[in-house]
């Protein structure tokens, strides 16, 4: 099975990676492991895309497809794959058709996690970070047993700048931008598939399973 998985920031799209992955003998495909694996095996693309990561810039289009097209030839994901992180543009999309249909392949669920914005807030503002053995906890699904203090050592807990209401909601509000005309994209090609994330993770669980049991 060929699949993407999609979800905003805090919407639970890497536990269900993990359970995929569990379950069914594909690869778990991110874009920075593909980055990280082109740039270590000093392929051309990679030496490329990490010109341009050494220089604080945005890889361009078709260095990163370039990448994507030699991974998905890879042996491990000729049987099927699991994307994560691309594509995150239209042009990537119709980019990763072209790629399909070179090796008479395509993409078969395209599975999105949804949860409401307040939600996410919610997620993603509530953990804190133990500043003496770096332990995290949540607010609300993992508290400490004394407000503001890790149960372990008793150090003091923080919030770290990136998970503050201002930040959180801001990249929230770039990732909804971003991902629409994409939903809209694989909504057209008939292969989306939308998940409420925002119940229990074994209920989110058996809603992926089904779809994927049922391609």
């Amino acid at each position: 099975m060929n699949i993407i998985l999609m979800g905003l920031p805090g919407a639970g799209k890497g536990t269900q990676a993990s359970e995929i992955i569990k379950k069914y003998p594909i690869p778990h495909i991110s874009t920075g492991d593909m980055f990280r694996a082109a740039i270590k095996n000093g392929t051309a693309l990679g030496n490329e895309a990490k010109s341009f990561m050494d220089k604080g810039e945005l890889v361009p289009d078709e260095v990163t497809i370039g990448i994507v097209k030699e991974r998905l030839a890879e042996e491990d994901a000729k049987k099927g794959f699991l994307l994560d992180g691309f594509p995150r543009t239209v042009e990537q999309a119709e980019a990763l058709n072209d790629i399909m249909a070179e090796s008479d392949r395509k993409i078969e669920a395209v599975v999105n996690i949804e949860v409401q914005e307040e939600e996410l807030m919610n997620r993603l503002t509530g953990r804190r970070i133990c500043e003496v053995c770096g332990t995290a906890y949540h607010l609300v699904f993992n508290p400490p047993k004394v407000e503001g203090i890790c149960d372990l050592d008793g150090g003091k807990l923080y919030q770290r700048e990136d998970d503050n209401p201002e930040t959180v909601a801001n990249r929230l509000s770039v990732n909804i931008k971003q991902t629409k005309p994409l939903l809209d994209f694989y909504k057209s090609e008939g292969v989306l598939k939308n998940i409420d994330g925002s119940r229990d993770i074994k209920d989110v669980t058996t809603d992926v399973e089904s779809i994927l049991t049922n391609l």
